[in-house]
């Protein structure tokens, strides 16, 4: 029996993988030589560069105006001192508070104006709405660097659900002035005789002198100076004329109001601007009135809470309009002034209001800069 001999196992053959086996490379051929150079001409040597003058050195830059506080501020004004009427104060007195406003001015409106008052708080008392009051007053007192307070005459009951000395009083305790807009001019001096903070007068029935120095400041502005200057109110011998008449106590300049027979200021301010020497007349003709004047000043005809004798006013002060007709009179630079708010159509025409010679937007503007001057004055 043979044996048969048993075959080896044959190993199974090793699956290849996906990757190829590189192959060698090729060599690349060699690079032709690239022919030699021949020899290039000799490159001209570029010109020497000449010397170019040394710059001159810029002029030193002017330095900046130092932003101390003290030159935005007026020197102390001894005790407490209030700003209820323009003829309480001397003439030096008014200039230093309008010179403030002009320094103060331009850096405000570049909000730039450094903060002197930080912290301080302002109550702004109102029986009397009002936009430029309200709104100049609390920007002007934010401006530097302080806040204020609205407060209407139903909260505080003025004189009826507290007393004057009571409210004066308290007030002193928790801000740092007091400005208010109210009707009766002696409950607001009784106010200020009570209150330890200082008490600035934003209008009454019988006057309104932040008002005036806003308009003073704006005829300075536009025409240099009020000295010497003819100064003509054609409408109401209302607060705004007693305030006129104030201001003629101590600025040098001639008043003149036009008003209709039985509408005249109150008298006796006009006997204390007779008395103190101010250069004033009240006539009742206004084309004569305004022949040569430099500042023709117009008001509304009826104030807050005169509505009911609104058809009796719009009939007496009608000649009293400002037209383009009624101005041909007046000096050919002049200005027109009006405080608002204004009923155009009726004491003024849009002619006038919109024309050339009006610039009463800047004087609605200067009432933010006077009185912010007026605090920063009178506030410690």
């Amino acid at each position: 029996m043979t044996l048969r001999k048993k075959n080896p196992r044959k190993t199974p053959a090793k699956k290849t993988t996906g990757v190829r086996k590189k192959s060698p490379r090729k060599a690349a051929p060699a690079r032709a030589k690239a022919p030699a150079r021949t020899n290039a001409p000799a490159r001209k040597k570029a010109p020497a560069r000449t010397k170019t003058p040394a710059r001159q050195a810029a002029p030193a830059r002017r330095p900046a105006p130092a932003r101390d506080v003290a030159s935005f501020t007026l020197p102390a004004i001894p005790g407490k001192k209030d700003f209820l009427r323009i003829d309480h104060f001397t003439l030096n007195e008014l200039r230093d508070i309008l010179d403030l406003a002009r320094r103060q001015k331009p850096l405000a409106r570049a909000h730039r104006l450094p903060h002197t008052h930080p912290n301080r708080q302002l109550a702004c008392v109102f029986a009397k709405p009002s936009l430029r009051t309200r709104v100049s007053f609390e920007v002007a007192i934010r401006q530097l660097g302080g806040g204020s307070l609205f407060i209407t005459d139903k909260e505080i009951g003025l004189g009826t659900r507290e007393s004057i000395k009571d409210v004066a009083q308290v007030l002193s305790r928790l801000v740092d002035g007091i400005m208010i807009r109210w009707f009766d001019q002696r409950e607001v001096d009784e106010l200020a005789a009570h209150a330890t903070v200082p008490v600035i007068n934003g209008l009454t029935d019988l006057l309104h002198p932040c008002q005036v120095m806003a308009d003073i400041m704006t005829i300075e502005e536009h025409l240099g100076t009020i000295n010497g200057k003819s100064v003509v109110m054609v409408g109401d011998g209302n607060n705004l004329a007693n305030s006129w008449l104030n201001a003629a106590c101590v600025f040098p300049f001639k008043f003149t109001l036009a008003c209709p027979e039985g509408y005249d200021p109150d008298p006796e301010i006009v006997a204390h601007a007779d008395r103190a020497g101010a250069v004033f007349e009240i006539t009742h003709d206004p084309v004569a009135a305004v022949a040569g004047a430099h500042v023709i000043y117009s008001d509304s005809f009826y104030s807050m809470g005169q509505e009911a004798e609104a058809a009796q006013r719009r009939l007496a002060f009608a000649p009293f309009r400002l037209t383009t007709a009624l101005l041909a009179g007046a000096d050919p630079g002049h200005i027109v002034l009006h405080c608002l708010p204004a009923h155009r159509g009726e004491e003024i025409t849009d002619e006038v209001m919109d024309g050339p010679h009006s610039v009463v937007y800047d004087e609605a503007e200067n009432r933010l800069h006077v009185q912010r001057a007026i605090l920063a004055a009178f506030l410690r």
